[in-house]
């Protein structure tokens, strides 16, 4: 459940590319040297983002990425769950945790499925537009 670095640094990427969207395609270059991420990890983190297509890019001079997104319907929640391989608190409430065999007795169940409810529900609060601001929340 622990937020890696590839979800944190996809955040501020989004960030970054809502910030500078007036600039058109931005150069991965800038990116990674504002946030200070190497670009090839920055590579990973933009194929994620790309899959899901929340951002487009195109290739050669002038070439780079931008929001493919609404920064004010995005949420943390969707950069989290397009870059972060499980995000649930415990196995048992992953997609298939109907094949889990402690499922009709599990005390518990009802505890995990609600944490990852709140998570779920706390990163859909923020939305990448609430992240540009230097405003605290």
């Amino acid at each position: 459940m622990l937020v890696s670095t590839k979800g944190r640094y996809a955040l501020s990427v989004m960030i970054d590319l809502a910030e500078h969207d007036k600039d058109g395609y931005v150069p991965l270059a800038d990116i990674a040297q504002r946030q200070g991420i190497s670009k090839k990890y920055l590579e990973a983190i933009i194929s994620a983002l790309a899959k899901e297509k929340m951002v487009k890019g195109i290739r050669g001079k002038g070439g780079g990425y931008k929001l493919n997104v609404n920064p004010f319907e995005c949420t943390a929640w969707d950069v989290i769950k397009a870059t972060e391989d499980n995000f649930t608190p415990v196995s048992c409430v992953t997609d298939d945790h109907a094949v889990c065999p402690n499922k009709t007795y599990c005390r518990t169940l009802p505890m995990w499925l609600e944490l990852d409810r709140t998570l779920k529900t706390f990163f859909e609060k923020y939305r990448i537009s609430d992240l540009l601001s230097d405003e605290p929340f």
